[in-house]
Protein backbone atom coordinates (compact mmCIF):
# COMPACT_ATOMS: atom_id res chain seq x y z
CA UNK A 1 0.00 0.00 0.00
CA UNK A 2 1.49 3.30 -0.89
CA UNK A 3 1.23 6.44 1.18
CA UNK A 4 0.88 9.78 0.11
CA UNK A 5 1.18 12.98 2.03
CA UNK A 6 -0.87 15.82 2.11
CA UNK A 7 0.33 19.15 1.06
CA UNK A 8 -0.37 20.66 4.58
CA UNK A 9 1.60 17.35 6.29
CA UNK A 10 4.57 18.44 3.78
CA UNK A 11 4.12 22.30 4.62
CA UNK A 12 4.23 21.68 7.75
CA UNK A 13 7.43 19.28 7.49
CA UNK A 14 9.34 21.88 5.46
CA UNK A 15 8.21 24.65 8.10
CA UNK A 16 9.93 22.32 10.52
CA UNK A 17 13.28 22.86 9.43
CA UNK A 18 13.50 26.64 8.03
CA UNK A 19 15.82 28.62 10.00
CA UNK A 20 14.08 30.75 12.62
CA UNK A 21 14.83 34.00 12.77
CA UNK A 22 14.42 35.24 16.47
CA UNK A 23 12.65 38.93 16.79
CA UNK A 24 15.28 41.97 18.05
CA UNK A 25 16.55 41.37 21.09
CA UNK A 26 17.48 44.42 23.64
CA UNK A 27 19.58 44.22 26.43
CA UNK A 28 19.72 46.94 29.15
CA UNK A 29 22.16 47.49 31.77
CA UNK A 30 21.02 49.66 34.45
CA UNK A 31 24.91 50.76 35.55
CA UNK A 32 25.33 52.29 39.17
CA UNK A 33 21.84 52.86 39.66
CA UNK A 34 22.21 54.40 43.28
CA UNK A 35 23.75 57.06 41.07
CA UNK A 36 20.96 58.19 38.63
CA UNK A 37 19.80 61.52 39.79
CA UNK A 38 16.18 60.62 40.28
CA UNK A 39 14.30 57.28 40.70
CA UNK A 40 12.54 58.26 44.10
CA UNK A 41 8.82 56.08 45.04
CA UNK A 42 6.26 58.66 45.96
CA UNK A 43 4.63 55.92 47.84
CA UNK A 44 6.26 52.59 47.81
CA UNK A 45 9.97 51.56 48.58
CA UNK A 46 12.70 52.20 46.64
CA UNK A 47 14.09 49.21 45.56
CA UNK A 48 10.16 47.79 44.64
CA UNK A 49 10.13 51.03 42.76
CA UNK A 50 13.29 51.30 41.26
CA UNK A 51 12.43 47.33 39.96
CA UNK A 52 9.01 48.28 38.65
CA UNK A 53 10.75 51.16 36.70
CA UNK A 54 13.34 49.36 34.75
CA UNK A 55 10.83 46.05 34.15
CA UNK A 56 8.69 48.62 32.70
CA UNK A 57 11.28 50.68 30.35
CA UNK A 58 12.72 47.53 29.29
CA UNK A 59 9.21 45.89 28.28
CA UNK A 60 8.82 49.32 26.43
CA UNK A 61 12.15 49.58 24.62
CA UNK A 62 11.64 45.73 23.83
CA UNK A 63 8.35 46.47 21.94
CA UNK A 64 9.85 49.78 20.19
CA UNK A 65 12.45 46.90 18.96
CA UNK A 66 9.72 45.30 16.88
CA UNK A 67 10.28 48.02 14.26
CA UNK A 68 13.60 46.53 14.28
CA UNK A 69 14.66 43.75 11.75
CA UNK A 70 14.86 39.96 13.33
CA UNK A 71 17.99 38.87 14.51
CA UNK A 72 19.67 42.38 14.84
CA UNK A 73 20.31 43.05 18.68
CA UNK A 74 19.87 46.76 20.43
CA UNK A 75 21.68 46.63 23.70
CA UNK A 76 22.10 49.73 25.86
CA UNK A 77 24.14 50.73 29.46
CA UNK A 78 21.63 53.44 31.47
CA UNK A 79 24.20 55.50 33.02
CA UNK A 80 21.79 57.73 34.36
CA UNK A 81 17.51 58.38 34.98
CA UNK A 82 16.23 60.95 35.53
CA UNK A 83 12.08 61.06 36.16
CA UNK A 84 9.80 64.02 35.39
CA UNK A 85 8.48 65.25 38.27
CA UNK A 86 9.83 65.77 41.32
CA UNK A 87 9.04 63.81 44.79
CA UNK A 88 8.34 66.07 47.67
CA UNK A 89 6.59 65.67 50.85
CA UNK A 90 2.77 66.03 50.86
CA UNK A 91 2.96 68.06 54.18
CA UNK A 92 5.02 70.80 52.14
CA UNK A 93 2.48 70.44 49.31
CA UNK A 94 -0.73 70.73 51.53
CA UNK A 95 -1.69 67.69 51.62
CA UNK A 96 -1.95 65.22 54.52
CA UNK A 97 -0.12 62.29 56.12
CA UNK A 98 3.10 60.81 55.94
CA UNK A 99 2.90 59.64 52.18
CA UNK A 100 5.23 61.37 49.37
CA UNK A 101 3.56 62.95 45.99
CA UNK A 102 5.43 63.43 42.88
CA UNK A 103 5.15 66.66 41.99
CA UNK A 104 5.06 67.24 37.90
CA UNK A 105 6.05 70.36 36.44
CA UNK A 106 7.46 71.63 33.30
CA UNK A 107 10.70 72.52 34.64
CA UNK A 108 11.17 68.85 36.43
CA UNK A 109 12.02 67.48 32.79
CA UNK A 110 12.38 63.84 31.97
CA UNK A 111 15.92 62.93 31.21
CA UNK A 112 18.23 60.06 30.29
CA UNK A 113 21.98 59.13 29.44
CA UNK A 114 23.07 56.00 28.13
CA UNK A 115 25.16 54.57 25.24
CA UNK A 116 24.17 52.16 23.09
CA UNK A 117 24.97 49.72 20.11
CA UNK A 118 22.75 47.94 17.44
CA UNK A 119 24.20 44.88 15.81
CA UNK A 120 23.46 42.87 12.71
CA UNK A 121 22.34 39.56 12.77
CA UNK A 122 25.89 38.50 12.76
CA UNK A 123 27.19 40.71 15.50
CA UNK A 124 28.60 43.28 13.19
CA UNK A 125 28.23 46.69 15.01
CA UNK A 126 25.76 48.93 12.53
CA UNK A 127 25.27 52.19 14.95
CA UNK A 128 26.99 52.74 18.34
CA UNK A 129 26.97 56.08 20.35
CA UNK A 130 26.94 58.39 23.70
CA UNK A 131 23.41 59.62 24.18
CA UNK A 132 22.19 62.02 26.53
CA UNK A 133 18.09 62.80 26.15
CA UNK A 134 16.58 65.51 27.71
CA UNK A 135 12.66 66.26 26.68
CA UNK A 136 12.40 70.23 27.61
CA UNK A 137 8.45 70.20 25.40
CA UNK A 138 7.29 66.91 27.52
CA UNK A 139 4.30 68.92 28.69
CA UNK A 140 3.50 70.47 25.85
CA UNK A 141 3.09 67.44 23.47
CA UNK A 142 -0.51 67.14 24.20
CA UNK A 143 -0.42 63.68 25.78
CA UNK A 144 -3.78 61.94 25.96
CA UNK A 145 -5.52 62.02 29.24
CA UNK A 146 -5.96 58.07 28.75
CA UNK A 147 -1.91 58.03 28.35
CA UNK A 148 -1.16 60.10 31.69
CA UNK A 149 -2.14 57.78 33.46
CA UNK A 150 -0.06 55.12 31.97
CA UNK A 151 3.28 55.15 33.74
CA UNK A 152 6.40 56.38 32.69
CA UNK A 153 4.59 58.06 29.94
CA UNK A 154 6.85 60.99 29.88
CA UNK A 155 9.78 58.82 29.94
CA UNK A 156 8.56 56.64 27.22
CA UNK A 157 7.50 59.27 24.60
CA UNK A 158 11.59 60.48 24.96
CA UNK A 159 12.74 57.15 24.27
CA UNK A 160 10.04 56.58 21.70
CA UNK A 161 10.90 60.07 19.93
CA UNK A 162 15.14 59.14 20.44
CA UNK A 163 14.08 55.66 18.69
CA UNK A 164 11.96 56.89 15.84
CA UNK A 165 14.68 59.62 15.25
CA UNK A 166 17.68 57.46 15.57
CA UNK A 167 17.03 53.81 14.84
CA UNK A 168 14.18 53.02 12.70
CA UNK A 169 16.52 55.26 10.12
CA UNK A 170 18.64 52.45 10.52
CA UNK A 171 16.10 49.38 9.85
CA UNK A 172 14.72 50.93 7.43
CA UNK A 173 18.36 51.26 5.47
CA UNK A 174 19.30 47.80 6.54
CA UNK A 175 19.39 45.50 3.25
Amino acid sequence: MKKSLSIATLLAAGLMYQPVMAAAEVKINWQEPDSYQDIRPSNQSRTSFRNMVFADLEQYMTKLAEELPDGQTLSLTVTDLDLAGEVWPASLLGGMGGADIRLVKPVYIPRMSFSYTLKDTTGNVLQNAEVKLKDMAFMARGTRASRRAENLTYEKAMLKDWFEKTLEQTASHTP
